[in-house]
């Protein structure tokens, strides 16, 4: 064989082009088996997209009732915390919708990057909220109330939501989706949220700290803004 037929059939597996923040890295320990290289198999793709979309509408449903459930406790124990908990599942539904949206139409990636700008602001709306309450809280002499429903409810978000989180994450790097990866972001930040909402209410409830939860709630509000300049920029590793 010549060494032009050789140049020829090498074109279609060069080498990709470097991702940003060792993008390329991160794909690989999440699928070893794929090679950025290789396109992926359209059979392989829709499956692929299929289970984003499962996943994306088992988020909304799990993050519909939580909201509901967790907006109600807290109105009845009088904890911002509770409600603060209940909209952002609000906003994660909004961020999830977006990826639903994106892989609705016929050409996902063409919507990639509205997307990712919906997720982006949806993160930074969940900052600037956890942030208003968060001072709310540990500036009021207003005491929430021990509460049963929203300690379960904390309690079995902690299980949920890492499960879909890393689902998502793993689909949407093979899938090559930066804004399925951001989604599932968002999803795993809601899981840190339900570990702060546990042990703060728990706290309030045994020891009456009622100042603990609205700090590390804190940081979770900074780690919301950092993933929501990520998606912004379009930089999360997919």
């Amino acid at each position: 064989m010549s060494e032009n037929a050789n140049r020829h059939l090498d074109l279609p597996f060069a080498t990709p082009v470097p991702a940003p923040d060792g993008c390329a890295e991160c794909c690989a320990e999440a699928n070893p088996s794929s090679d950025p290289g290789v396109p992926i198999d359209p059979g392989r793709r829709a499956a692929l997209s299929r289970r984003v979309r499962l996943l994306v509408a088992s988020t909304i449903s799990y993050n519909g009732i939580e909201a509901i459930v967790a907006i109600s406790a807290g109105a009845v124990a009088s904890s911002t915390a509770l409600i603060g908990f209940g909209l952002d599942s609000v906003i994660e539904v909004a961020s999830a919708a977006a990826v639903a949206w994106q892989f609705s139409g016929k050409d996902p990636e063409a919507r990639e990057r509205t997307a990712l700008k919906i997720i982006a602001v949806s993160f930074f709306a969940l900052a600037a909220y956890i942030t208003v309450e968060s001072a709310r809280s540990l500036l009021s002499a207003d005491v929430a109330e021990h509460s049963t429903v929203g300690i379960v409810l904390a309690a079995v978000s902690l299980l949920v939501m890492p499960v879909l989180s890393y689902a998502q994450r793993r689909a949407g790097r093979e899938l090559g989706s930066a804004s399925a990866v951001a989604d599932s972001k968002q999803t795993l930040l809601c899981t840190y949220l339900s570990g702060v909402l546990l042990v703060g209410l728990l706290l309030n409830s045994v020891l009456d700290w009622s100042w603990a939860d609205p700090i590390v709630a804190l940081v979770i509000a900074a780690v919301a803004v950092r993933e929501g300049r990520v998606a912004w920029r379009g930089q999360h590793c997919c």
